[in-house]
């Protein structure tokens, strides 16, 4: 599925002192559809910065949630990349 400015991802927690926001969206997008190049079209003015984390729920089927973390931020949009957690 396409990514609706009328769902956008809301920042939980915000960074300071250098520190990375952490941001928490929920679809019924899989995650490899959030991965996409500049899914999320309108991350740059909500204001999503590299580094920072996105905690993305999927509501519907097989319900889960993954952690990624913002790898681009372009005018176009804000591209995510899985969290690698070890």
């Amino acid at each position: 599925m396409a990514y609706s400015t009328t769902n956008p991802p809301k920042c939980i927690l915000s960074g300071f002192g250098g520190s990375p926001s952490i941001w928490g969206y929920n679809s019924t997008d899989v995650h490899t559809d959030v991965d996409a190049t500049e899914y999320f079209t309108d991350g740059k003015q909500l204001g999503m910065k590299v580094g920072d984390y996105v905690l993305v729920g999927k509501t519907t089927a097989t319900i889960g949630a993954t952690l990624h973390y913002v790898q681009t931020v372009a005018t176009a949009g804000v591209t995510i990349s899985p969290a690698i957690l070890a």
